[in-house]
């Protein structure tokens, strides 16, 4: 009988399953935005970001994606927000930077953390769009330990909360920091051919996120009026291609198995075993994947590819709010998009099953917001190998 070890949580795939990474690898996903779940249709001024592989957005503002089968509102190289052919490859995606408090981010989770005390460059391009109000300088590059998640539409700020008294609690919000951050004497204003931001840092040590975006008000933006633009949108707006984050002092020996391997994160498994899918994200009470489960997802292809004879069936859980019957539609609805999912990204359907299990089967309490968080799971179970 066969065995296998599969990691459960946010961290490179094991030995075998994992890709080969040196010190001139990017580390970014899917970094020219080729792969895509479904080409763009509509430019949502309320939308979210669902479909890029590994690319998202962390606050209400809505990240636009562009491809050459879009269609004419998100074609390329003309759109509803411009005129641009991609910098490389056949799309791009587009962010608000400034001109109002209103702000665009576009976040995605690295192959692997970088590790403490190295030095690593991001670099990536940029293209204002001729019906932009304005140009500014400073669209930065942050890295962060933890996925970062807002509610707000304007500047993305770390939010920090204290409790004063039982029914006061005090929000205290200070800009971040970016680790790269375009020049303010440099202004953005290059309509027709793309400019190159780029920048070394030193790497603090377990950052696993970047967003990119402006993290500066407007009033330290450099905002600049450019004769040229015909102000139809109203803020300076930019569209984004190649994105590259790399090493470059790190060694063979930083890029060993041993360095990132945790034993407590996997287990072995076998046929008629199941395990979970941890970092499969839905919006709430919905059914479609958000691009935050990109990569326990492109951990589950690599297994499914490394072992060609292997069957699953996916398995949707919810916690104990609603009825039996909702609760089952909407966990068997979750498990197939899974599975179409996967199949969009060439395994074939012989070799997968989905089952919506609803609320009968939880894992812990449902009287918890903790628990109720943990019974709203994604489930595999290993049919055959």
């Amino acid at each position: 009988m066969k065995r296998l070890w599969f990691i459960l949580l946010m961290l490179p795939v094991p030995a075998g399953l994992r890709a080969q990474v040196d010190e001139h690898s990017n580390l970014v996903y899917n970094p020219s935005f080729e792969e895509y779940v479904q080409c763009p249709r509509i430019v949502d001024a309320y939308g979210v970001l669902t479909i890029v592989d590994a690319w998202f957005q962390p606050t209400r503002g809505s990240a636009d994606y562009y491809n050459v089968c879009g269609t004419r509102e998100c074609g390329v190289p003309k759109n509803k927000l411009g005129e641009q052919s991609p910098h490389s490859g056949s799309g791009y995606c587009g962010i608000y930077c400034s001109k109002t408090h209103y702000r665009e981010y576009l976040q995605t989770q690295l192959i692997r953390p970088l590790l403490k005390g190295r030095t690593y460059r991001i670099q990536y391009y940029v293209s204002l769009s001729e019906y932009s109000s304005g140009a500014v300088a400073t669209l930065g590059a942050l890295f962060t330990n933890e996925m970062l998640r807002d509610t707000t539409w304007g500047v993305l700020m770390h939010k920090e909360y204290r409790q004063l008294t039982p029914k006061i609690v005090q929000t205290i919000a200070t800009y971040y920091e970016p680790q790269v951050v375009n020049d303010y004497d440099n202004v953005l204003a290059d309509t027709k051919k793309w400019q190159l931001i780029s920048g070394t840092f030193k790497a603090a040590g377990g950052e696993l996120f970047l967003t990119i975006g402006n993290f500066l008000p407007v009033e330290q933006s450099n905002l600049t009026d450019i004769d040229s633009l015909t102000y139809l949108l109203p803020g300076a707006y930019y569209y984004i291609d190649d994105v590259e984050l790399v090493c470059l002092d790190c060694s063979e020996e930083d890029y060993l198995d041993d360095e990132f391997v945790d034993e407590d994160n996997y287990a072995e498994y076998e046929v008629g075993s199941t395990f979970i899918l941890r970092n499969i994200f839905f919006d709430f009470d919905r059914t479609t994947l958000l691009q935050q489960s990109y990569v326990e997802l492109r951990n589950l292809l690599n297994l499914l590819n490394t072992y060609p004879k292997m069957r699953i069936e996916v398995g949707g859980h919810t916690d104990g709010k609603g009825s039996v019957e909702y609760n089952k539609k909407l966990s068997e609805n979750r498990a197939r998009n899974v599975v179409n999912y996967l199949i969009s990204k060439g395994i074939e359907p012989r070799r997968l099953q989905y089952k919506g299990y609803g609320k009968s089967k939880p894992i812990a309490p449902n009287d918890t917001d903790e628990g109720r968080s943990l019974n709203r799971r994604v489930e595999i179970k290993i049919l055959y190998m």
